[in-house]
């Protein structure tokens, strides 16, 4: 009995006995290996974020070469300078227009997966962006939406378009052959004397490009004889394809131009009747007087370049072109993320609002997204998060002259500190308020993250 109590004491001492003894060697085993797992993660997660979150907060109070202590200087600096409320704007135009039209782009076509049959390839249509990187979709879209037509396929198609519906002609770089008219001040192509009614002038022009040739321009032929009220007259490509022929007259091979306005100028420089030139270059301008002289002009409207398209990379359209191409890249992103929540839902109340004499608009709206919502927030966050880092689009898009226009505070960080100003102290203390408007969305991320999981 005595040995048995004795026993009894000392297993129920602190740190005594042999049972204690095991758990406390089984806690240390469990906080060496938990250790040992750890350490290697806190070892890098300290390498790789805390400390350069502790290195640039220190840079930031110091000067450019980094050997004075300026306190708040580079913070006044940030704020006080043009470049930064620019990047600012933008970031703020970023957060409100690119996550809001990926996410709901997003929604509609992980609705729109349920009713489709071929829905596997309208989800590779839509994901394959997302396995470009930003720099080649940067590179694609600055390829696409170049203000030349002949480089840029948008500018193409716009202007392919408006040739559609236009009787525009444009004839860049024409002049008259020598003898055959003169150019009057402002680029007009005009007769060399006074026409009277019942007069012909012919207008043969050179410095034309086959090319630019529009496609019902046919043969040049000779003017209709003219009324008593008329000036009649012909213009045309004073150029033979492949050589020969005779200046200033109409041949063979030699093309009309139509859609050239044609005036009638009193000698007051009033416009007294005008034509347009048809498919052989042919004009009549009727409806003159007799007893006056005119001047037969062609304006200089007509020699433009005429509509060349949209400047989408000038500074007034540019951001609207970087965040289409982001918009391109993560709608994809959202569209999954919001499938497979839409996958994960309990259909049954979707079908009992059916039931009931719901409409489907009624059962998307009342129904389905307020169930998707977490995963809508969860999306939104992201994305937020994404576009107050974004760098790669916008530093690749912008030509030199719109990139001021298109700046957000990753791009001016990267400028600043080494992009040419090297001035890393102030680069600290951007790369720190684009700290401090992360944390904000990463917290709510994170939040959600846990209430998710602990339900």
């Amino acid at each position: 009995m005595t040995v048995l109590a004795e026993a009894a004491d000392t297993s129920a001492v602190p740190g005594g006995g042999p049972r204690a003894r095991r758990r406390g060697d089984g806690r240390l085993r469990r906080t060496v290996l938990l250790a040992s797992f750890l350490a290697p993660a806190l070892v890098v997660l300290g390498a790789l974020v805390v400390y350069p979150i502790v290195y640039t907060v220190i840079r930031s109070f110091y000067s450019t070469a980094g050997d004075e202590f300026v306190g708040f200087e580079n913070y006044v600096t940030m704020f006080t300078n043009e470049t930064t409320f620019t990047a600012i704007r933008n970031n703020l135009m970023w957060v409100i227009v690119a996550p809001i039209t990926c996410t709901i782009l997003g929604l509609i076509f992980a609705v729109l997966l349920e009713k489709l049959k071929w829905k596997t390839a309208f989800k590779l249509i839509i994901f394959m962006p997302m396995a470009i990187s930003m720099l080649a979709a940067g590179v694609i879209f600055r390829g696409m939406f170049q203000e030349d037509p002949n480089l840029g396929v948008v500018n193409a198609t716009v202007v392919g378009i408006n040739n559609l519906f236009s009787d525009e002609a444009g004839y860049p770089g024409a002049r008259p052959r020598d003898g055959f008219g003169v150019i009057a001040d402002g680029g007009v192509i005009a007769s060399e004397g006074e026409l009277r009614a019942g007069d012909s002038q012919n207008f043969p022009l050179t410095g034309i490009r086959q090319s630019n040739l529009p496609d019902d321009a046919a043969q040049a032929v000779q003017p209709p004889a003219p009324g008593g009220d008329q000036i009649t007259g012909t213009v045309f490509l004073d150029v033979v394809s492949g050589g020969g022929g005779t200046n200033g007259e109409i041949q063979d091979g030699k093309s009309g131009l139509p859609g050239i306005r044609v005036e009638a100028v009193a000698p007051d420089g009033s416009v007294r009747g005008y034509a347009t030139t048809g498919a052989g270059g042919e004009f009549v301008i009727e409806g003159l007087d007799a007893g006056e002289g005119y001047r037969v002009a062609l304006p200089a409207t007509n020699f433009t370049e005429g509509f060349q398209g949209v400047s989408w990379l000038g500074p007034a359209l540019i951001n609207a072109v970087i965040i289409l191409s982001y918009v391109w890249i993560w709608a994809g992103f959202a569209m999954v993320m919001i499938a497979s929540g839409l996958s994960a839902m309990d259909r049954s109340l979707q079908e009992a609002s059916r039931i009931d004499g719901a409409n489907e608009w009624q059962v998307f709206t009342r129904i389905t997204a307020p169930l998707l919502s977490p995963v809508l927030v969860v999306v939104f966050v992201t994305l937020v998060i994404n576009v107050l880092k974004i760098f790669d689009l916008v530093y690749v898009i912008p030509p030199g002259q719109s990139k001021p226009a298109a700046n957000v505070i990753a791009v001016e960080m990267w400028t600043v500190s080494f992009g040419g100003g090297n001035n890393q102290g102030l680069g600290s203390a951007l790369a720190i308020l684009l700290l401090i408007l992360v944390l904000p969305s990463m917290i709510i991320n994170v939040r959600r993250f846990r209430e998710e999981r602990s339900r």
